[in-house]
């Protein structure tokens, strides 16, 4: 690289950089931000913490059911996607256990809030 003259050598780096913008744009197009599908429903009406517990809890529990529908067709014979049902397995324990760490940090905040003097 030492015998390359100055200019031979922006031009690679001016070469290589042209490339990796180039790549850059075939691999990902531009950036688009949509609205979000769960606000999307909400726009107009707020939501309730009870309504948003309850929509979790029914969530979570399709994930449960639907984890232990393909769990059961494997175990039986019905099926063969073992991968399919390890991966419901996994949402599903993933989900709960979000469930359950929103429900301590609930329970901690309701308890601080019961121990502040009035």
């Amino acid at each position: 690289m030492a015998d390359l003259p100055f200019g031979n050598v922006m031009s690679a780096e001016q070469l290589m950089l042209t490339k990796m913008d180039a790549m850059r744009i075939q691999a990902s197009p531009e950036f688009v931000v949509t609205a979000n599908p769960v606000d999307i429903h909400t726009v107009n009406e707020p939501m309730s913490f009870s309504t948003a517990m309850t929509d979790v809890l029914n969530k979570v529990n399709d994930h449960q059911s639907l984890a232990s529908s393909k769990m059961t067709a494997v175990e039986t014979g019905e099926s063969d996607d073992l991968v399919g049902a390890m991966i419901a397995s996994q949402k599903a324990s993933l989900s709960f256990n979000a469930l359950l760490q929103v429900r301590n940090k609930v329970v901690g905040s309701f308890e601080d809030i019961m121990k502040m003097p009035v």
